[in-house]
């Protein structure tokens, strides 16, 4: 434990010291009873045994080290825990070297490079066998024009200059109409062409990513939930679809995706969104919050030969035992070095980040089909614009790119 937790938890223990020093007694076997910080009618045991110190409290169980309980007790007792000296002044965070010029390309090409990229990944959309009837429009050009769509943040008919320009710079193989984007939102098949797509874009970040990350976050849609819900149940709150994704911590490039009913738990998405990546990546390490860490979800990882740094419940003991017993032990003996790789789940939050701020958080769907169609072309968008950053910061081009396109539609 470093110095600076050792001395937070001794300045904790003065304070309940100090607050609590008439309710902080001793059992005539030796035993003292210290309030709770958080609740005060509750009480840990605290046994000083001069060989182990011990306490009830949660941490004490987790880490086996002196608690601000046991603090509390030594400072009452007449200052045997010693001095604790002023905190050493935080030093400031170093800013991480980047290429502001390629950032800066970037941006100012983003848009101009969108779309023939998305001209690209189109091409690889196979059509359904032809029905009776006047020829609809391409899946390839209702993929173009309702990513475009979501990519502009517009309604249908206010994007519908853009497309025909699209059309006339070829990238269309026939004019679009505005309810094309709508029809091609409520069909069941854009689903999975979507989620094609998102894995097959994701194909270029294959060399680069080994750590990967797993989150979900939620997008309102436009209308309210229903009159006889607000009236007979009180509630009041927006329709909302919720995304589960799995991120390269490297490159934010999106390698799965799932979403279903907007109440699913988190951690039941776990297993398909691991499955997916580790269809097309090498996974060596796993990073999640703890709402993710059960025995199943810990078995997997170390299944397909990845490790799992997900930090433990304050409810978790290891009486489970098994590989669950084991990962608490590990987490709990390397907690410096677990948190450090944990760090780097914030890179899920950043990809997060990067839609919402780009490209809105929220829905302009109704229903909840062409919701999920609509959060699913968000995240295309987003893997797009991680393209288009890898094009610039790795100096890769639009022909590589095709080659791992044709390559993934062959597979």
């Amino acid at each position: 434990m470093h110095d600076s937790q050792v001395n937070a938890r001794k300045r904790r223990g003065q304070e309940i010291a100090e607050r609590f020093k008439d309710r902080i007694i001793q059992r005539e076997d030796g035993i003292w009873l210290v309030p709770s910080s958080k609740s005060p009618r509750k009480r840990y045991a605290v046994d000083l045994d001069p060989t182990n110190p011990s306490c009830t409290c949660p941490d004490h169980q987790q880490t086996g080290e002196k608690c601000k309980h046991i603090f509390a007790v030594l400072e009452i007792r007449g200052g045997d825990a010693g001095t604790v000296p002023a905190p050493a002044p935080t030093p400031p965070r170093p800013n991480p070297e980047r290429d502001w010029s390629l950032y800066n390309e970037t941006q100012e090409n983003e848009e101009d490079e969108f779309e023939p990229l998305l001209d690209v990944i189109c091409r690889g959309i196979r059509e359904p066998p032809r029905e009776r009837g006047r020829p609809p429009n391409p899946w390839s050009d209702q993929v173009f024009a309702a990513t475009s769509k979501v990519y502009l943040e517009k309604s249908a008919r206010r994007v519908m200059s853009r497309l025909n320009r699209a059309y006339r710079d070829g990238y269309l193989t026939k004019p679009v109409c505005f309810n094309t984007i709508s029809s091609f939102l409520e069909k069941e098949a854009a689903t999975d062409i979507l989620n094609d797509l998102i894995i097959r874009t994701s194909f270029a970040a294959v060399p680069f990513e080994r750590v990967f990350a797993a989150d979900s976050t939620g997008f309102a849609g436009s209308k309210f939930v229903r009159w006889q819900d607000i009236k007979y149940r009180g509630l009041l709150e927006h329709v909302w679809a919720k995304m589960h994704i799995m991120a390269g911590t490297e490159t934010h490039m999106i390698t799965a995706v799932v979403i279903k009913e907007r109440d699913a738990a988190d951690l039941g998405q776990l297993p398909e969104l691991l499955r997916i990546t580790a269809q097309n990546f090498i996974i060596e390490e796993v990073l999640c919050d703890r709402v993710y860490n059960t025995a199943a979800n810990q078995q997997l990882i170390a299944d397909i030969g990845a490790r799992a740094f997900i930090p433990p419940k304050s409810t978790h003991t290891g009486r489970r035992g098994g590989i669950f017993k084991a990962k608490l032990i590990e987490w709990n003996e390397n907690r410096e070095e677990s948190l450090v790789h944990y760090g780097q789940r914030a890179q899920v939050e950043t990809a997060f980040s990067m839609i919402k701020m780009k490209f809105g958080d929220s829905l302009r769907s109704k229903n909840e089909l062409p919701m999920k169609n609509e959060a699913l072309a968000k995240a295309l968008c987003h893997n797009i614009y991680c393209l288009i950053r890898m094009v610039h910061e790795r100096k890769m081009n639009l022909d590589f790119l095709s080659a791992v396109f044709e390559r993934a539609k062959a597979a």
